[in-house]
């Protein structure tokens, strides 16, 4: 007792000196605003997107629809509500973060003439463009402060108009459906009489409880999640819907009651609607999508048919890509039948693990949809779905992830009697046949446009070879399984096909570009040589980088596998200059074949889009870039290939250095490596086990896979069953070894399963705590893609930053070694 008198006046001396002492910051917090980058860089971000297009199968059309630039940081910090998965406005009902259309115009493929569309309101926020079924008009969805509106466009008048004074609910997708007939939609609206808006209680009735009942439910790391019952009123009262049939003058006819409509899909003949409704009970575990779901037939007057399936929740199936529900699933429309619905069940319980062989089988009901489900199809793999003929014609998909195999059967819809068209493994992109040519048939719907004697162009968008993707288009005979190819993309352009404009006469639209050519439409006939027409104009967006060289490299890492990386090297550089500061970027891919990933990727006729997004934007500040250079993952077999992961890393980065230096053009002692999502995690693994890169740049990524123990990207293994694998592969079970600098950048609202923003909160906080020199960056509003134009014009500034510094101006006494520590 006696030591009490003394502690109570050291409290008070304690208590008196902060009252007189002057007031210290006790945390130095550097003060952030947002930066601008060398206008060289700051101009990518600037520029005007370069429009996309639709183009009519049925009168040959094509739609200029014209891209909004990127949004401001305000627009982001507009209340957003973050509920099920779902990302939503609650002023209008609409889904956040959209990149709109501002404007349309109307160009027929035989002419010059561009119309803009008029009737648009002011500041047109479009989104949902789609065709009628006749393709002489389309619809669209135009979004303002407080809803979702409407429009109709005439395309001989070029003149678009508001239907009705609806307001439409599109937080759960697609708000409208064309109905075949062309005369009216199926509209998801807000349902009449909801209250102006939902206050939940702050004050809780009780604890937020979950149990499990001895049931496996691996489920991998969701985010936007329900939280508790406040959520739940929230997301009920945002995503409900009332279905109404909407005629073009805009009168309005309610089907069914107000639900949680995910979908309302009418019948390819109009005289039916396919209504998927979640509902309770809801999980905080899994999103909307995985919600319990019933599916129901309703006439197109809005009488209840039929009640498919009621599914229950599922939040139980395996995370794999070979996982599916139990039950039935994937409940669709026979797209070339007038009113018939087909789905899928699983025969293994939806666990790759089962041994069976049938692992899918699907079945089809027929209107009047009282008679039994007859069985059309079983799948050796998970089925994918049907690509739709004829009575007698249709292609089945099916794949099988853990293997890479994928088969394609003819079927015969009069027997289902099926026979193999190919069976392949869709890693390896040299033997890919490419896609058939689809039409719209009188029901508006895609179906395969089929020639004489069962015959089908294939389209193929990569076309890939040992010189690079040469995209081709090949007349295939379904009967006798004989392709002949028609045309293929040839130096000096690349040239990819889009569509068929006319198979009879064999007229296709292309895209064609060159290194300093923006891609342009093209009409080309494959009878004859005569020469492409040109169909549009599009500008060169960033003509002062016209000059920036380019070359695909090929080369072999240190086991054989070859490997490939697209070389940027400044406009005017030359190799006596002596070689550069090197910015390397990539992004990991897995494979169960050497030879499918050594196979050639991309083309040296591409057009040098100089996006900001990734390491090509650097060139301009004098760095040569390896940009896309392959990071092959190889588990022949019954090898994992993360077993060799960091080995397999380290040696195709070494050998990507490597490359460049021998051509003189890459400084060893100068490179920095950078990656966005598993390429930030690529990057922080290389820095930990290597020692040939100055610097890194990690966007978004995922450090610590202990968060991720379930399975992470292609990783089926759960933690508890190969914890060294986790261990080692995760930065920040490593960051002890980290002695290069690395800058960190996030958003904050990161809703990528597995990155949270904590991945790099924690992460930065490891390597401070073992004295690494590193930096986070924490982008406000920012989703795993950053979108407003002040948070791409600071990505671009940190980025330029930390190369400066420890990059190009790095000591050049470092030696190259590559070695893994």
């Amino acid at each position: 007792m006696k030591f009490l008198p003394n502690l109570y006046l050291r409290q008070s001396l304690v208590f008196w000196l902060f009252l007189v002492a002057p007031v210290v910051p006790i945390l130095a917090q550097e003060v952030n605003t947002y930066q601008t980058p060398p206008k060289p860089l700051a101009d990518l971000v600037t520029v005007p997107p370069t429009p996309r297009v639709s183009v009519s199968d049925k009168t040959q059309v094509m739609l200029i629809l014209e891209q909004a630039a990127a949004p401001s940081i305000a627009e982001l910090a507009q209340p957003e509500l973050r509920l099920a998965g779902l990302r939503m406005n609650p002023a209008n009902n609409g889904p956040t973060r959209t990149r709109y259309i501002t404007g349309i115009k109307i160009k027929k493929l035989s002419g010059k003439e561009e119309v803009a569309l008029k009737g648009l309101p002011a500041q047109p926020q479009i989104s949902n463009v789609q065709w009628s079924p006749d393709e002489t008009r389309f619809a669209f969805t135009n979004a303002t402060d407080n809803q979702i509106e409407l429009y109709l466009a005439d395309v001989a008048t070029a003149t678009a108009r508001k239907v009705g004074n609806l307001a439409l609910n599109s937080v759960l997708g697609s708000p409208f459906y064309w109905v075949s007939d062309g005369k009216s939609l199926i509209v998801k609206t807000i349902p009449a009489g909801r209250p102006p808006t939902v206050t939940p209680s702050r004050v809780p009735a009780g604890p937020t409880t979950q149990e499990n009942l001895g049931r496996k439910s691996q489920a991998p790391t969701y985010q936007d999640l329900l939280k508790n019952p406040s959520d739940e009123q929230q997301f009920i009262y945002y995503a409900t819907s009332q279905i109404m049939r909407v005629g073009l003058d805009g009168q309005a006819t309610p089907i069914g009651k107000p639900g949680i409509i995910a979908s309302a899909d009418p019948s390819p003949d109009g005289k039916y609607v396919l209504v998927e409704t979640f509902h309770t009970p809801f999980s905080y575990l899994v999103p909307v999508y995985r919600f319990p779901l019933i599916t129901e037939v309703y006439t197109i007057a809005g009488a209840l048919v039929k009640t498919l399936n009621d599914s229950p929740l599922q939040d139980y199936i395996p995370y794999t890509p070979d996982g599916a529900p139990t039950g039935p699933r994937d409940f669709n429309w026979r797209a070339d039948a007038p009113a018939s619905v087909y789905y899928t069940v699983a025969q293994d319980k939806g666990d790759p693990k089962v041994k069976v062989d049938i692992r899918d089988k699907v079945y089809l009901v027929e209107v009047p949809f009282t008679g039994e489900p007859k069985e059309i199809y079983a799948a050796q793999y998970r089925f994918e779905n049907f690509a739709w003929g004829s009575e007698t014609v249709a292609l089945a998909h099916e794949q099988w992830w853990q293997t890479r195999k994928a088969i394609t059967k003819v079927v015969n819809p009069g027997t289902w009697q099926a026979t193999t068209l190919f069976d392949r493994s869709y890693e390896d992109r040299y033997t890919d046949p490419g896609e058939p040519d689809m039409k719209h048939n009188q029901f508006g719907r895609p179906v395969l446009n089929l020639l004489a004697n069962d015959q089908v162009l294939m389209l193929n968008n990569l076309g890939a070879s040992p010189e690079g993707d040469r995209p081709f288009v090949s007349l295939l005979n379904l009967k006798t399984k004989q392709a002949k190819q028609l045309w293929r993309s040839a130096a000096p352009y690349l040239e990819r096909p889009i569509s068929v404009l006319d198979a009879g006469k064999q007229v296709i639209l292309t895209t064609r570009e060159t290194p300093s050519e923006n891609p342009n439409y093209f009409m080309r006939s494959l009878k004859g040589r005569s020469k492409p027409v040109q169909v549009t104009s599009f500008a060169h967006p960033y003509p002062q980088l016209k000059n920036v060289q380019k070359q695909q490299l090929r080369y072999k890492r240190a086991d054989g596998v070859e490997l490939t990386a697209m070389l940027y090297l400044p406009a005017g550089y030359k190799k006596s200059q002596g070689p550069l500061p090197t910015f390397l970027w990539a992004y990991p891919a897995e494979f169960k074949s050497k030879d499918a990933a050594g196979q050639v990727s991309g083309s040296p006729y591409q057009f040098n889009r100089i996006s900001y997004w990734g390491a090509a934007a650097f060139v301009t500040m004098g760095y040569a870039i390896l940009d896309n250079a392959s990071i092959p993952i190889v588990g022949e077999g019954d090898k994992e290939p993360n077993d060799t992961y960091v080995e397999q890393l380290v040696s195709s980065a070494k050998a990507a250095v490597e490359e460049g230096v021998r051509l003189g053009v890459v400084d060893s002692t100068r490179i920095g490596v950078g990656g966005h999502s598993y390429g930030a995690f690529m990057t922080a693994n290389l820095l930990s086990y290597s020692r040939m890169f100055k610097a890194g740049i990690a966007r978004s990524g995922a450090y610590n896979r202990t968060l991720t123990p379930f399975g992470f990207q292609n990783e089926q293994r759960t933690y508890w069953q190969a914890p060294e694998v986790y261990n080692r592969m995760s930065p920040f079970m490593n960051a002890d070894k980290m002695k290069t600098p690395l800058l960190l950048i996030h958003g904050e609202a990161d809703n990528n399963t597995g990155t949270y923003p904590i991945q790099s909160e924690r992460y930065f906080n490891a390597l401070k705590g073992f004295g690494a020199t590193t930096r986070l960056v924490l982008l406000p509003y920012e989703s795993h893609g950053y979108t407003a134009k002040e948070s791409l014009l600071h990505m671009l500034y940190e980025m330029n930053t930390w190369l400066d510094r420890y990059v190009k101006n790095a000591k050049t006494n470092a030696t190259l070694t590559g070695q893994a520590k």
